[in-house]
């Protein structure tokens, strides 16, 4: 008996090491890492789903392709708020007039409550899956209202926490692309070789991948975070005010944290790709109209349950929900930080809302619009791809205003960039840019025909 309880003892204390171990390893991951969890919200869910049902694998080496641009652009950011103690918008209003400013602050406010309310309505449908007898506006207002009171109330570091875990649900998608396979040699082929397809379909679909992929919000957010971490770590009082002493160091962990944080994100949308490829794309569905049908990419994940289709639907719906309350924060938190810095209010996730209203009525007032969105007659899943492509529109100026700061001595002084990340910085700025012109171009040769 002594021997059976030894041995539970053991079995206990192992499991206790191993969540031990898991909580430090995801304690030890910064801004970077949740970043990249939030750069996988509803809208690159069904941007990506949309691409796999509708071009198979096809666009599976842009995840790779990507990867890069991905990590030097957010190191770029990363390197600017650590270094500063500053957000974005602010540093660009030191180096540019005000206007520029107010045009740029104005339009992230713009995307990023159209991004919230596409995000809404995407955890609304999600939830009218699994309890359809709960009304979407109902359920719409209340997970509003938990985002907003979360992020107003609960301090930052237990913020940060609790995004962190939110990023566990994504792991779905990886398990179902194993389950969904298919020819690896095909999928490992179509990872590195480009497919180009020369249709608006396709241009379509690539500039919403990047648009989702490279988006606005996360510029302004991870640039935030890493001032916030300034004042976490005391190198500085608050968001904006004092120089911080940082180490080559932190720079060093800084750029781990974030090549960390991208490869992730990319690693999942991987895995949604080869998913909705494989369940959706291989079985004739190549148009995902509602949140019912791109839910089915996750039926190969529970075929041998009874009831399959419905724990698809609540697999797919509890993904949704978890990237929703994970990016809702951060598109309402980053416009927060953009117009604070712009007219130079006290921000920050880290101070009470007594210390910082004006900031946290950006993000309440964001929000509340963004639920007003969500209840306008739209069809979500093509809402949040629309969002996608106006993210990659909005991106291309921004691209080339933080190029310009990231190789700026007057501002960084011997933290500038180096050759390769301008090479990618810039190759990033001029695809993106071209992309987007491609697609004006046959958006007006279509609405003359």
């Amino acid at each position: 008996m002594d021997a059976l309880t030894e041995e539970q003892d053991k079995n206990e204390n192992s499991s206790q090491s191993k969540f031990s171990s898991f909580r430090n390893l995801l304690k030890s991951f910064g801004p970077g890492f949740v970043t990249g969890a939030a750069d996988i919200d509803p809208s690159t869910v069904a941007t990506y789903s949309q691409a796999g049902a509708k071009f198979g694998l096809g666009m599976l080496w842009m995840v790779l392709f990507q990867l890069p641009s991905m990590i030097v652009v957010q190191e770029m950011c990363a390197r600017i708020g650590l270094t500063k103690g500053k957000g974005l918008s602010d540093v660009i209003k030191r180096k540019y007039s005000k206007k520029i400013v107010y045009i740029i602050s104005g339009l992230l406010l713009f995307v990023n409550t159209i991004n919230i309310g596409a995000d809404l309505g995407a955890i609304g449908a999600s939830i009218s899956l699994i309890i359809p007898q709960i009304p979407i506006f109902i359920a719409v207002i209340t997970f509003s209202a938990i985002i907003v009171l979360t992020e107003v109330i609960v301090p930052y570091r237990n913020f940060v926490r609790i995004l962190k875990y939110l990023t566990l649900i994504l792991f779905a998608y990886v398990i179902t692309a194993i389950l969904v396979g298919g020819d690896w040699y095909h999928i490992l082929t179509a990872t590195l070789i480009p497919k180009i397809q020369f249709t608006s379909d396709f241009t379509m679909m690539f500039v919403a991948v990047f648009g989702t992929t490279i988006s606005p919000y996360l510029f302004f957010w991870q640039t935030s975070e890493e001032a916030e971490e300034d004042v976490k770590k005391g190198r500085i009082k608050e968001i904006g005010k004092g120089n911080p002493k940082v180490t080559s160091k932190d720079i060093r962990l800084m750029k781990k944290d974030v090549a960390a944080g991208m490869f992730f994100s990319q690693m999942i949308v991987w895995t949604i790709i080869v998913t909705a490829a494989g369940s959706l794309h291989n079985h004739g569905l190549t148009d995902i109209q509602t949140a019912s049908q791109a839910a089915k990419a996750l039926e190969p994940l529970v075929k041998s349950f009874p009831g399959a289709g419905q724990l698809s639907k609540v697999i797919f719906a509890l993904g949704i929900i978890g990237t929703g309350l994970l990016a809702v924060p951060v598109l309402a938190g980053s416009s927060a930080y953009a117009i604070s810095d712009t007219f130079g209010w006290r921000q920050g996730l880290n101070k009470q809302f007594t210390r910082a209203k004006k900031f946290y009525l950006v993000i309440i007032i964001s929000t509340i619009i963004g639920l007003w969105i969500t209840f306008s007659n739209v069809n979500i899943i093509q809402a949040l791809v629309v969002t996608a492509v106006i993210n990659a529109v909005i991106a291309v100026p921004l691209l080339f205003v933080l190029l310009r700061i990231a190789n700026d001595k007057t501002i960084l002084q011997n933290k500038v960039n180096n050759r390769l990340s301008n090479i990618v910085g810039w190759g990033t700025f001029i695809v993106m840019g071209l992309s987007v012109a491609v697609l004006f171009v046959i958006l007006f040769l279509k609405a003359i025909e």
